[in-house]
Order: C-alpha cells, then structure tokens, then sequence
C-alpha cells in the first residue's frame, strides 16, 4: 500500500491548488481496482537481472538508487515498491554488482538514474556516478527527480556536488512537471540550480484525469517550461497501475489534446506523446489526428499487437 506522504513545500501547495492535491493526497478511488490493472506494468521485475537495475533496452539500463521520494505521487507506475524503506535501500555492494553486470554487457552505453528520487539520496548517487562514469563504454547519464515539484529546497550543495562529478559525459535531467501550478518561485529557482551542473533539461509529464486533461492546462505547462530553459521531452498515457486507474483520460481526448497542442506550439514546446506500452516493450509514438490511422490496436517493437482500450 503506497504511503502518504507530502514535504512542508507541497502542503502549502495543496492548500492552494486542488490539481495539486489530487496528485498527492490519497483518494477513496484508489480502492476502485480492475481486472485490466497491474502492480508492474511494465514488467520491470522480470527484466531486473541484479538488484536496482533494469535492464529491458539493448544498449542502456535502469538504476534505482531509492524508493523513497520527497512526496509519493499517488499515480506513481512503482506503487509496488514506493515508499518500501527495507526494500528501497542500494549499498556501495549493490552498486558494485550493477557495475560488474554492465562490464559484462559492452552494448550498454547510457544509465538512467531513478527511483524513488535519486536526488533525494545524494550520497548515495555521488557514489554510483562515480562508479559508473569510471567505466570507459558509458558515454550518457540520465536522472530522473521530481525533487524540485515535491521540495525544492532539497537541491543543496550537496545534490550539486554528487552531480558535479559527471565530467567526460553529457548529464541529461530528466525532470516530472504534471501542471503549471507546479512551476513555482522556489521550484524555477531549483531547476537552475541544476542546470548550472547539468548538460540539458527536459521534462516528462502524464496525462492525469483531473489534473491536467485540457489543452489550454498543457500548453501552458509547455509553454512555462520552455521558458525557464526545459524541454518538453514525453508526454506519457498513465498506466493501468492498480490503485491509479482513476487518473487514466479516455485515448480518445488524449490524441484530440496531443494534436492540438501540435497545432498550437512549436516544435520546442512539443513533447512526443507516447504510450509505454503494459508489458515493458518499449515506449510507442501514438498517431495524431492529422492522419487516419485505427487506434483500436498498435503493434509493439516486438510485432505484439496491443489493444487501446
């Protein structure tokens, strides 16, 4: 059962803004469950050969340095494990075991750092960057945080020394925005904080029924993002995570607000609207309404065919 939990920053914003709430304060809803919905969606056990890593595309791999966070978003696609203290902990060994599984696989060039919130553990993360960026085949890192959302005066020295110690490779920040009520004062000042120690900034965002389920809410979000220096990246379908099913918008409205928000933005502004398709398959593009195309089904990158609804 995902915990609740909220820091001071995202107390007062609740109070403020409802949207906000939603995201974070638990629902009765949450106790509404189908037979379509999933605990691992996306199948990340099965495709974790060592402990806190992920390994499902050839030439890149998942590290989850925690699985505690500032703030448990209650839609969060690792329900399962979130908030899970004993089973959330990675040691200096564990980093040590990922590392030698990497070494054993030179096709893998990129570690996506995530979680839980990496950030929240800059111990922790110092150590792995160092181990990981020692190893001459690792030419990418990648962190995922919703840190500077959830509780932005979190980003300390100490946070920017551990990602100061990306040096040879690019340091992308993957960074989650659900709503422009989100991009406060105190979090703009977050998010240059770490691009004063990052190569680029890019945001990942879901598509949430109540939350941000309208054009004009997205293409503001977009639009605020591009602004203080971060670019739109994936614009995610939420998925069939039993206790979040509540929060999935009908396919239908989604492509309506995606094709729209082509319409409306530039292509800076635009994230690519992707479906990771239940099954851990990969991260499929979705056809817009500026072709004619039956949604009923898609085929993955395995040739799978996968029902839309």
């Amino acid at each position: 059962m995902l915990q609740n939990k909220l820091s001071s920053h995202l107390s007062l914003l609740t109070k403020k803004e409802p949207v906000i709430s939603r995201q974070f304060i638990p629902s009765e809803c949450e106790n509404i469950v189908t037979q379509s919905a999933s605990e691992d969606p996306l199948n990340e056990e099965m495709y974790s050969p060592v402990r806190g890593l992920v390994h499902k595309y050839e030439n890149r791999v998942l590290v989850l340095l925690t699985m505690n966070c500032a703030a448990y978003c209650r839609f969060c696609d690792r329900r399962r494990s979130v908030s899970e203290i004993k089973k959330g902990i990675i040691t200096a060994k564990d980093i040590d075991v990922m590392c030698a599984y990497v070494t054993k696989h030179p096709e893998i060039h990129e570690v996506i750092f995530s979680g839980g919130d990496p950030l929240t553990v800059p111990e922790i993360l110092k150590q792995a960057l160092q181990k990981f960026t020692s190893l001459s085949q690792i030419k990418i890192i990648r962190i995922g945080s919703r840190l500077p959302v959830s509780n932005p005066l979190r980003i300390t020295s100490q946070v920017l020394d551990a990602l100061r110690v990306v040096k040879k490779q690019p340091l992308y920040m993957m960074l989650h925005f659900e709503h422009p009520a989100e991009i406060t004062p105190e979090t703009v000042k977050a998010v240059k904080k770490l691009q004063s120690v990052s190569t680029m900034s890019l945001s990942q965002s879901v598509f949430l029924k109540g939350v941000n389920d309208s054009e004009d809410i997205l293409c503001e979000l977009f639009t605020r993002l591009v602004e203080i220096g971060v670019k739109p990246y994936y614009l995610f379908r939420c998925e069939p995570v039993r206790g979040a099913e509540h929060f999935i918008v009908p396919f239908d409205r989604e492509v309506e607000i995606a094709t729209r928000l082509h319409e409306r933005l530039s292509g800076l502004s635009v994230p690519s609207y992707v479906i990771d398709v239940p099954g851990g398959v990969g991260k499929v593009p979705v056809a817009l309404n500026f072709w004619k195309v039956n949604r009923s089904s898609f085929t993955d990158f395995q040739g799978k065919k996968v029902k839309t609804a």
